[in-house]
């Protein structure tokens, strides 16, 4: 069991998981914080300062009777029950700013592994052994096709 244990652990898969969790973890660290603290702020400039955090609906008054509160804190330290939409409603409009962030992230990344596009192939296969020879080659270095001949046919 530990020798079965030690292959997975050692594993390309196992090691390339584990740095993803923990760059992730970091990388989440650092979306958030854009979305909190350069993104958020200019929006709720535009908006007025509009924050949906503070807006909910009270269920039932507090223990004490009183049910007017300015916030769900408030609320709840009068033991009052809220349905708390705002919160719901700000955790979305930060999701979807967050998602989109990731989004350009890995159509950066994507762009970067692409190969250039006017990059004029320097291999082919070949049409009888199908193994990969030079764009130039003129008989197949693997079974010796001559490659016009083979072009013809």
């Amino acid at each position: 069991m530990w020798k079965e244990f030690k292959e997975f652990a050692v594993k390309g898969n196992a090691i390339d998981l584990a740095v993803g969790v923990i760059i992730g973890a970091a990388f989440g660290s650092i979306v958030t914080s854009l979305v909190k603290d350069i993104l958020i702020p200019p929006i709720g400039l535009v908006t007025g300062g509009l924050d949906f955090s503070n807006k909910f609906f009270l269920l039932k008054a507090g223990a004490d009777g009183m049910t007017n509160f300015a916030t769900p804190v408030d609320a709840v330290a009068h033991k009052a029950i809220t349905w708390n939409y705002g919160n719901f409603i700000t955790l979305l409009i930060n999701f979807a700013i967050v998602a989109f962030c990731i989004f350009l992230v890995v159509k950066a990344v994507n762009q970067m592994k692409r190969p250039a596009p006017n990059a004029a192939p320097v291999s082919k296969d070949c049409p009888a052994c199908a193994m990969t020879i030079p764009i130039k080659a003129t008989r197949c270095p693997h079974c010796t096709t001559e490659l016009s001949q083979a072009a013809a046919h």
